[in-house]
């Protein structure tokens, strides 16, 4: 079976006679929960974010938790539809946020373990919002239109009945583990605080060491950014991975480099590496600040998915790569790797939109010039 498998890669063009095969050994690894699938749904962002946060669990208290996922899209949809409507339709409204929307969602309400609140209505078994969102858009683009010529004050019950039919309405009290909580007792016992965790990008179109509101479709909330040197947002990447601490990644995955089949990222510093490099190591581009911005300008770089960077590995060239967590599934008919993705240094400088960490994790030299 290895045979053929080879002879397939050679006779595809994924692999040349004279591959070197990756061959990855672990740097570290940072303890997360199973790689679990975001199904049909476009909550990347919560799922990156509720993993990331579930490792901080682990760090903080031991305990491995599962945490409800759709219990922050839950919280989150009404933001967006009033968001939506308030603008006049002049805003996105879709299924996507950013890391930074569950800890908005977990400031105001809390969390809740998965065990509580899975989402799954009616007896399914797997998350499918795409009905869900059509008849949301449908409502509100009425509510913007405005047929009647005043907007019925009920509006936000109507979108909240919907939420409430397609995903469960918001549990207030709960017991886990034999013991009874809200879903804010339930945050404390997990001893997460919102407010310690920041998120860095790195554009060189904003002053670096000050925050700003990065313009992207799916920062619907305006969450501010602090704004760091390249090199400086991969030294924190890797402070934070060498000291115990994960992080949340917003990232391009749009790029035919980007493979969870193949369970690799990477950006060839020749085109023609494309489809090799998918299999063999490849020599990689040089990732300039000034190239990596004028990526994002073109719209080359967009903001499609988050993940959630667990650790590092290296191919037996000493590459390093980031070891990402991603919610595509583990089956290994459709991924490798169980689920991750290793994405090399030079993908992760010009792909990585933001990460979110814990401002522990942060070197002591950024925290003192963003005034941490």
């Amino acid at each position: 079976m290895k045979k053929l498998y080879i002879g397939f890669l050679l006779s595809s063009g994924i692999l040349s006679l004279n591959a070197q095969n990756y061959e990855f050994q672990k740097v570290n690894d940072i303890e997360c929960l199973p790689v679990i699938s975001q199904d049909i749904t476009g909550t990347c962002w919560s799922f990156s974010t509720s993993s990331f946060l579930e490792s901080e669990i682990i760090r903080l208290t031991g305990k491995k938790v599962d945490l409800s996922e759709m219990f922050q899209a839950r919280t989150t949809y009404p933001l967006k539809a009033e968001n939506y409507v308030l603008r006049q339709g002049k805003a996105n409204f879709s299924e996507g946020a950013l890391a930074h929307d569950v800890l908005n969602s977990t400031a105001k309400y809390g969390l809740v373990p998965n065990s509580i609140y899975d989402g799954l209505e009616n007896g399914t078994t797997k998350h499918n919002h795409a009905e869900m969102v059509a008849v949301l858009e449908a409502m509100l683009k009425t509510y913007v239109s405005n047929p009647a010529g005043k907007l019925s004050k009920n509006w936000k019950e109507a979108v909240s009945a919907v939420l409430d039919i397609y995903l469960g309405s918001i549990p207030t009290k709960f017991e886990y583990e034999g013991k009874n909580y809200t879903p804010k007792s339930f945050t404390e016992f997990c001893k997460i605080k919102p407010e310690n965790y920041v998120t860095l990008t790195s554009f060189t179109h904003e002053a670096y060491y000050k925050p700003f509101i990065l313009n992207i479709p799916d920062n619907f909330s305006n969450g501010s950014m602090y704004n760091v040197s390249l090199d400086e947002f991969i030294a924190n990447i890797d402070n934070a991975l060498a000291n115990g601490y994960s992080l949340s990644l917003d990232c391009d995955v749009s790029e035919p480099t980007f493979s969870g089949k193949y369970g690799i990222a990477f950006v060839p510093e020749k085109d023609e590496d494309t489809k090799t490099g998918l299999a063999e190591i490849v020599t990689e581009k040089n990732i300039t600040p000034e190239f990596r911005q004028q990526e994002f300008e073109n719209l080359a770089t967009t903001d499609d998915h988050l993940m959630h960077i667990v650790g590092k590995v290296k191919d037996q060239k000493g590459n390093v790569y980031y070891k990402v967590k991603n919610s595509w599934g583990s089956d290994e008919k459709k991924v490798a790797n169980g689920g991750y993705v290793y994405m090399s240094v030079p993908y992760m400088k010009l792909k990585a939109i933001s990460v979110l960490v814990h401002k522990d994790g942060i070197t002591k030299d950024t925290k003192k010039k963003i005034g941490l």
